[in-house]
């Protein structure tokens, strides 16, 4: 560390002195009206100085607590990183799971669906089939009262030709002779 300190002083003190106009081994460079001399001075002087007062040391120091300062705040980065790296992996695997979920109600509501459908159908084809049955029951009702009504009209009509038929041609003891067979059978199922 020190060699490295003293190398850019080297180098320091000699650049005023190879950069005058006069040569540094002369006699006329040596004297105080010189004023390279004297810049020459001041420099080793102002370099005495900061070494006096330790400024590469602290400047030194400052530089190495930046350095630590910029490292712990990478270090704290890399950590930060890694929990938002975790962070995220655990965000996409719930999102994962609630995409399955999403999924899985989604088929369960399709199948319910289609259940509801075919049990809608299902009722809609019993509805069907008692309305025909309703249907073909009123029409044997109905055929069957028509039936019930043309039979009872044609043996009203049938008694009444047959009475109209039967006063023609009857005569007064045919009528009487009717009414004692009748009577004689009503005995005799009676009895």
């Amino acid at each position: 560390m020190r060699f490295l300190t003293l190398t850019p002083l080297s180098v320091l003190v000699a650049g005023p002195a190879l950069a005058a106009s006069k040569n540094p081994f002369s006699a006329e460079f040596w004297k105080l009206s010189n004023t390279d001399l004297i810049v020459l001075i001041a420099f080793i002087l102002f370099i005495g100085v900061l070494f006096y007062f330790r400024v590469p040391g602290m400047i030194g120091k400052m530089l190495d607590d930046r350095a630590s300062g910029i490292q712990s705040e990478i270090d704290e980065a890399r950590a930060l990183r890694e929990e938002a790296q975790t962070l995220l992996a655990s965000y996409e695997r719930k999102q994962k799971e609630v995409q399955a979920q999403a999924d899985k109600i989604v088929e369960q509501a399709k199948k319910d669906a289609e259940a509801a459908a075919d049990q809608a159908r299902a009722d809609l084809k019993r509805s069907i089939e008692r309305r025909m049955a309703a249907a073909t029951d009123q029409i044997a009702s109905a055929e069957a009262s028509a039936v019930k009504e043309v039979r009872d009209t044609a043996a009203v009509v049938a008694v009444q030709a047959a009475r109209d038929v039967i006063a023609k041609q009857m005569t007064a003891t045919d009528s009487n002779k009717l009414i004692d067979d009748a009577i004689a059978e009503v005995d005799a199922r009676l009895h």
